[in-house]
């Protein structure tokens, strides 16, 4: 019951961040098949029910090769697009329509003793998507195959504003009232832009992108995605885009050039995926970000809350003096904090001028835990010092410490003793916490 209601703690700052945001999940035809697709739709509805705007895009590969497989058909590729002609195409509608008929079906289960039971979930479909075909490109006539053209945006908001879950296939339709073969990542990352969608999530095979270690990237930006894509440049020859994250990284990279703030992928097979994306600090896949690192800044009374967050159990630990609410409102312009892209504090510390005018105290220098050996406190650390010399014209940096002593050592402080704090300070020493003191020439 204890590690439950935690839980519960831990997640409702995510709820109330996400609820009325508008987020766009694209699920490839594979994911349809695997066995742990009934939980995914679990989740999604369950994301409903705590007022998130869920746009929901599917693919159907795997369908679609299984009709081809029996009319004894191959769809041919130029470049990673599929060239689709009338016989393939009379396969492509039926494989999207089975596909959107197994999620609608799921979406609208209602058993009791069941996580869907009372979930009362409308699923909207529709001509959503205006498409146009690719045409011929380097001599190769693409026929039914296309791209999205336009997102009918204000009928998808009427629908999302009635709380209603809105269902895009990989079909898209012309004014001349043709069908074409869509790329569901293109859908999924046109629908988010022009949405301005607060989050479009990809699920693959894969937890998220790796290292060549094999280690999973947990965040990436603009640049490191589009030194990524680069590197996959051509890898991709007659594959279609479904087969793994390389189309996916390329939406996500692309929604994020276009506004939308995060893009996330992660598996489909495992278990829980998505909610441990989106309301766990750690994640479960990888983040792409619009604007890739955590932004240092000056703390606002709004940010009392979240400093208290770091530095009391250090305080109860008696690694740092205790401080009350009112002096921290007080003493708020004093601090610089470390904000992560999800928005919680991540680092802090405290610059404290004396009244010399020559020299300043370091303090309250603090990382929290899920966010250790990131350079985190470095980072900080190396704004104040910036701060200091540049805004305050600083020379000397004083700080004093019980336990993170050598850390300071490793950053360029120097062992001192009493008499050379200033007057104003060493007035203050507490003899009994008995703090070593260091200090860093500016200058």
């Amino acid at each position: 019951m204890t590690d439950y209601v935690k839980f519960f703690r831990e997640t409702s700052p995510y709820i109330n961040r996400h609820r009325g945001k508008t987020f766009v999940i694209a699920l490839p035809g594979e994911a349809i098949c695997h066995p742990n697709f009934t939980h995914i739709i679990h989740d999604i509805a369950l994301l409903n029910s705590l007022g998130m705007r869920i746009v929901l895009v599917h693919g159907a590969r795997p369908q679609l090769e299984q009709r081809l497989e029996q009319g004894q058909l191959t769809l041919k590729y130029a470049g990673h697009r599929p060239v689709t002609d009338g016989a393939a195409m009379e396969c492509v509608k039926d494989a999207v329509g089975s596909a959107r008929i197994s999620v609608e079906s799921l979406l609208s289960m209602g058993l009791s003793n069941s996580p869907m039971h009372g979930a009362r979930i409308r699923v909207i479909s529709g001509n959503f998507i205006t498409a146009k075909p690719l045409g011929i490109r380097e001599g190769v006539d693409f026929q039914y195959s296309g791209e999205v053209r336009k997102i009918d945006r204000d009928g998808i908001q009427n629908q999302l504003d009635d709380n209603a879950i809105v269902l895009l296939s990989s079909l898209g339709y012309s004014p001349t009232g043709e069908a074409f073969n869509l790329s569901f990542e293109d859908v999924a990352t046109q629908a988010a832009i022009n949405l301005g969608a607060e989050k479009l999530i990809f699920l693959g095979a894969e937890a998220g992108l790796s290292e060549s270690s094999g280690t999973l990237i947990k965040s990436i930006n603009l640049t490191q995605a589009q030194h990524l894509l680069q590197h996959l440049e051509g890898q991709l020859e007659g594959q279609p885009e479904e087969q793994s994250f390389d189309g996916s990284l390329q939406g996500a990279y692309q929604a994020c050039l276009n506004g939308v703030p995060r893009c996330h992928l992660i598996s489909y097979c495992a278990d829980g995926a998505l909610l441990g994306e989106l309301f766990t600090r750690e994640g479960t896949g990888t983040l792409v970000l619009q604007h890739s690192e955590e932004v240092i800044r000056q703390a606002n009374i709004d940010d009392i809350a979240g400093i208290l967050e770091l530095i009391s159990p250090l305080e109860e630990q008696g690694v740092l003096v205790k401080r009350s609410r009112e002096l921290l409102e007080t003493e708020i312009s004093r601090f610089s904090v470390i904000a992560h892209p999800e928005g919680m504090l991540i680092a802090c510390a405290a610059l404290y001028p004396f009244n010399d005018g020559k020299a300043a105290e370091l303090a309250c220098v603090v990382t929290h835990p899920d966010f250790h050996n990131q350079g985190l406190a470095a980072r900080v650390l190396e704004h104040l010092q910036d701060k200091a010399k540049n805004d305050f014209q600083l020379e000397t940096l004083f700080v004093l410490t019980t336990q993170a002593a050598h850390w300071f050592q490793e950053n360029g402080f120097v062992a001192t003793s009493l008499e050379k704090l200033p007057l104003e300070k060493a007035k203050l020493y507490n003899y009994q916490r008995n703090s070593k003191i260091f200090y860093k020439r500016l200058v």
